[in-house]
């Protein structure tokens, strides 16, 4: 399965410069957060297959102007050929931004999964905005990510992890691809396209 991985900032290789066969082989769209509401409707009425979103900290005209045609996966295991997918959206709480939360918050999130995670015995990729504490994070607290995204990490193994919040251009340190025990991280600012199926990520990411 060819997965399209968006965050942050829009793509104008996608939208400016549109051409339908840029999207043909894609198979599922992921939303990481911090996106015009408008750009997702966009992609999802340029193909056939679902558009899959959480929020990021950036997001609160959400609420007014969702994503048309999208699927918000917030707080839930979403079920797509198989691939079961878990999203927790929003950053750090550094304001008094909507989509912001304290570790505890999240880990109260996270918590209120577990006897779904339980009856889908784990889940495949997890979807978040911010990233893991310590794992291509930032160290100022608008950038800092979760540690209960590694405890997630490390108790339910899945072979992905997507998130957006740290831009690439911030600075080198801020890779596109990580890998953390079993899991393929990889950062989803603008763009990204990756294979479910390929044990071997790293060399593949386009």
């Amino acid at each position: 399965m060819k997965i399209l991985a968006v965050a942050d900032e829009e793509s104008k290789y996608l939208w400016d410069f549109y051409e339908k066969e840029k999207l043909e082989g894609i198979d599922l769209i992921i939303s990481c957060g911090d996106l015009n509401p408008e750009y997702l409707s966009f992609l999802v009425t340029m193909t056939t297959v679902p558009v899959l979103y959480v929020r990021g900290n950036h997001d609160g005209k959400y609420e007014q102007n969702p994503p048309e045609g999208c699927i918000c996966i917030e707080d839930q295991i979403y079920t797509h050929e198989g691939i079961r997918i878990l999203g927790l959206g929003g950053s750090m709480r550094y304001s008094q931004g909507r989509y912001q939360y304290t570790e505890r918050q999240m880990k109260y999130r996270a918590a209120k999964l577990r006897f779904p995670l339980f009856l889908k015995g784990g889940f495949d990729i997890l979807v978040t905005h911010a990233p893991a504490y310590q794992l291509n994070d930032g160290r100022d607290l608008p950038h800092q990510g979760f540690q209960v995204f590694r405890t997630l990490l490390d108790r339910y193994r899945p072979k992905y992890f997507l998130h957006g919040h740290v831009h690439m251009s911030y600075g080198r340190q801020h890779k596109r691809y990580d890998k953390y025990l079993d899991t393929h991280v990889i950062n989803a600012y603008e763009r990204c396209v990756f294979d479910f199926e390929d044990d071997n990520p790293k060399e593949h990411i386009y």
